[in-house]
C-alpha cells in the first residue's frame, strides 16, 4: 500500500488509473481543476464515482480530492508539504493538438508551469517516483515507422507535442540534479469507457448515432495505434511500481575518432534515474477501417465528409513497445473491435440511448 498523488483524477486516464490504485488498496489523492476543455458534468461523473469507493469495503483503498490548479504555485507547494505523497501519477495536462494552434497560453500554463511545480514539489517531499503522460505527439515530423523511444523528437508539429517534449527534458534535468526518479509514458491514441468527448472516436459515435456527418481529415488516409484504456492503465501501475535505475555510461569514444552508431547515447534511459515508455497498441489501423468497426458497433452507417489533412495532425503513428515489453512483462493488446464494443455499450448507457437493433452493417 502506498500513498499516491494522482493529478488530472477527474480526467480520463487519471479516473480510470485512480480506480486501479483503490481496488488494490493504495491511498489516493487526487487532484484536478475541473476546467471547461470539455464538458465538465463528465469529469464529475467520474470523480463522483471515485468518491463513491469509499463504500466499497475495507479492501479498497482511500480516495480524497482537491479542487486544484496545477499551475497555482503555492497551492501546489502546500499540497505537497501537507500530503507528503510517496509517489505521484502525474496526467493533467491541457490536452489536444488543435487547441493548441489558437489556445497557446493555455498550455505553457498548464504543461510547462504546472509540470514545474509537479517536478518541484517532489523534489522537495522525497518522492520515491513520478511517473507522468508523455504523448506520441512528441515523435511530430517523424517518418520512421515504429517510433522508438530512442529516435530522435526534435521536430514537433504542433505546440501541444513541443510542450511534452519540453516535460522529458525538464523530467530529465531533475532526475540528473537532484536525483529524482522520473518515467515518461508516450500515450498512443487512448480510447475506451468514460473517454474524451473531443477525441475522434467519441465524435464519430455520437455523429453517426445522431444521424450527422462525421469529418473524415486527410480524406481517411490516416493510422493511428488505437490504444484501450485498460491495457494503458496497466502500462501506468506496472511502471510506477518499477523505479528507474540509471544506466551504466557510454564508454566515449576516442578523442577525434568518429563517433558511432554503438557509442551513441540512448534517449530513453540516461545515467540518472529516468526512463522513457511508448504505451501503444503495437497494431495500427487504418482510419476508415475504424470507422467501420464503430458502424458495427452502432449498428449505423457513417456519413462521411471527407477533409485534408488538419494543421498539427501527423498521417500515422505507430509504438514500438519492446522496452516496455522488456522492462515489465507487458504490451497493450485490446483488439479495436473489443475496445469500440465496449465503449459504444458505455456510450449508450451513459447518455442514455437505446441499445442497436441486432442489424448486421457490412464494411464496404
Amino acid at each position: 500500500m502506498h500513498k499516491l498523488l494522482v493529478t488530472g483524477a477527474a480526467g480520463f486516464v487519471g479516473f480510470h488509473t485512480s480506480l486501479k490504485l483503490l481496488a488494490r488498496g493504495d491511498e489516493v489523492v487526487g487532484i484536478d481543476n475541473l476546467n471547461d476543455y470539455y464538458d465538465p458534468k463528465l469529469k464529475e461523473a467520474r470523480l463522483n464515482l471515485l468518491l463513491a469507493t469509499k463504500d466499497e469495503g475495507p479492501k479498497t483503498g482511500d480516495f480524497r480530492f482537491e479542487r486544484l490548479d496545477i499551475s497555482d504555485r503555492k497551492a501546489m507547494e502546500e499540497l505537497f508539504r501537507r500530503e507528503r505523497p510517496q509517489r505521484v501519477v502525474h496526467l493533467a495536462a491541457q490536452a489536444g493538438v488543435r487547441h493548441s494552434i489558437d489556445h497557446p497560453h493555455a498550455y505553457a500554463d498548464s504543461n510547462l508551469v504546472g509540470f514545474l511545480n509537479i517536478l518541484d514539489g517532489c523534489r522537495h517531499n522525497d518522492v520515491a517516483h513520478l511517473v507522468y503522460a508523455s504523448s506520441s505527439s512528441v515523435y511530430g515530423a517523424n517518418q520512421k515507422l515504429p517510433f522508438s523511444v530512442d529516435d530522435n523528437v526534435d521536430h514537433p508539429v504542433s505546440l501541444y507535442g513541443a510542450t511534452k517534449k519540453a516535460n522529458e527534458l525538464m523530467a530529465h534535468s531533475y532526475s540528473h540534479l537532484f536525483n529524482l526518479p522520473t518515467t515518461g509514458l508516450r500515450f498512443f491514441t487512448v480510447y475506451g469507457p468514460w473517454g474524451r468527448p473531443d477525441m475522434a472516436y467519441f465524435k464519430f459515435t455520437k455523429a453517426i448515432l445522431e444521424g450527422r456527418p462525421i469529418d473524415v481529415y486527410n480524406e481517411g488516409r490516416m493510422r493511428r495505434d488505437f490504444t484501450y484504456i485498460d491495457d494503458i492503465v496497466e502500462a501506468v501501475v506496472r511502471v510506477l511500481d518499477r523505479v528507474p535505475q540509471p544506466s551504466p555510461p557510454t564508454p566515449s569514444p576516442q578523442l577525434l575518432a568518429p563517433v558511432s552508431a554503438s557509442t551513441s547515447t540512448s534517449t530513453s534511459t540516461s545515467t540518472c534515474p529516468y526512463r522513457l515508455y511508448n504505451i501503444g497498441n503495437h497494431t495500427p489501423v487504418d482510419l476508415l477501417h475504424f470507422i467501420e468497426v464503430i458502424e458495427q458497433a452502432v449498428g449505423k452507417k457513417a456519413v462521411r465528409n471527407f477533409l485534408p489533412m488538419q494543421p498539427g495532425d501527423v498521417p500515422a503513428t505507430f509504438a514500438d513497445v519492446d522496452a516496455l515489453m522488456h522492462d515489465v512483462g507487458f504490451q497493450p493488446a485490446t483488439p479495436i473491435e473489443v475496445g469500440v464494443e465496449r465503449f459504444v455499450s458505455w456510450f449508450r448507457d451513459y447518455y442514455h440511448v437505446p441499445q442497436k437493433v441486432q442489424v448486421e452493417v457490412k464494411a464496404e
